[in-house]
């Protein structure tokens, strides 16, 4: 299995903090928030290679940190520079996948959340499924919804944890279940990602890949079982490096 991370994205809201360092390196706790991620990850021994996909303007960065990692990780540059000509979640996968040839099961994650729980439940979730899967926990505020990918699960017949359909930033939200950047694609369904590009599924957000394979491929939806703290702002940022203290669920 490989496991591809985000980290193309220039945390804009965070300026002038990450104008010129990339959000997943930030401290959290003694340790880079991919250094959590990742360490946690290879504990289930189910990855033989990290994928770091970065931009152009921290790719060295994220080369510095993968030299001082026991972990086999290959950085990606995606070639761009600015925020304005990012290529987007969906295509920046699909860019990694063809410019090293991956022809695998892939764990996909946002390289810059931090975690109090395990991923490694929903590895194991993934393996027994044997079928493309995400994430899922309950959202209460509506407005939020309307920031989220939003989940229909199984009914009349279908498995409860079924993903039936799925929306990005839907103005009415159909369910309160919103999925959080964290996907396995089996490798039969990597391969598609070309194809939903080409029928003109949404790029930007990377959910946006699951909402169109889950009404041609079986797709899963494990509930989280623990909190994920989005590193959004200044002030998220200090609030989270005050409070955090590692993941404590497994």
């Amino acid at each position: 299995m490989k496991c591809l991370i985000l980290a193309a994205g220039y945390a804009t809201r965070l300026y002038p903090l990450t104008e010129n360092f990339p959000k997943p390196l930030l401290d959290v706790g003694g340790k880079t928030i991919l250094d959590w991620l990742v360490d946690d990850i290879d504990t289930a021994g189910a990855v033989d290679e990290y994928v770091v996909i970065s931009n152009h303007k921290f790719a060295r960065l994220f080369e510095a940190w993968a030299a001082s990692k026991p972990q086999k990780i290959t950085v990606v540059d995606d070639g761009t520079s600015t925020n304005e000509t990012r290529l987007g979640a969906v295509c920046d996968v699909r860019f990694a996948v063809d410019t090293l040839g991956l022809d695998d099961d892939m764990l996909v994650i946002a390289g810059d959340n931090v975690l109090d729980f395990s991923l490694t439940a929903f590895m194991r979730y993934c393996l027994d499924k044997k079928a493309t899967c995400v994430m899922r926990y309950f959202e209460e505020k509506k407005e939020t919804l309307k920031k989220r990918g939003v989940l229909e699960l199984g009914k009349d017949g279908d498995s409860s944890d079924r993903v039936i359909g799925m929306e990005e930033k839907p103005a009415v939200p159909k369910t309160q279940w919103c999925c959080p950047p964290f996907y396995f694609y089996t490798a039969a369904d990597a391969k598609k990602i070309g194809d939903a590009v080409a029928d003109g599924c949404g790029v930007d957000a990377p959910g946006s890949f699951i909402a169109w394979l889950c009404g041609r491929s079986p797709v899963y939806a494990m509930e989280m079982p623990g909190s994920r703290y989005d590193v959004g702002s200044l002030e998220s940022y200090t609030k989270i490096k005050n409070e955090y203290r590692g993941i404590t669920k497994c």
